[in-house]
């Protein structure tokens, strides 16, 4: 049996496979990403890819105290798109 990787949201706390989460990285220059192949140099925060998890993230200002750094609205904005065609693939629409 192969081990899955876990990985902790940053916003709830709990372990997660680390395919249902997104990586969103800081580079050494500063800029924030998100990180799909989770192989981007950086610091890494992982949050679960749901949208309730999104925008608490969003109001906490979770990831800007975890990655030391500025996160601009239109990453929250990717975020989200992502929550969303991630729910329509399980729902296999």
């Amino acid at each position: 049996m192969k081990k899955i990787p876990m990985r902790k949201c940053v916003v709830t706390g709990e372990m997660k496979p680390k395919k249902e989460m997104i990586r969103i990285v800081r580079s050494k220059e500063g800029e924030v990403s998100i990180d799909p192949t989770g192989k981007k140099a950086g610091r890494g925060a992982y949050i679960t890819l749901d949208k309730e998890c999104i925008l608490l993230a969003k109001k906490k200002n979770v990831l800007a105290y975890h990655l030391k750094a500025e996160i601009n609205d239109s990453l929250y904005e990717q975020l989200l798109q992502l929550a969303e065609k991630g729910t329509k693939a399980e729902n296999g629409q």
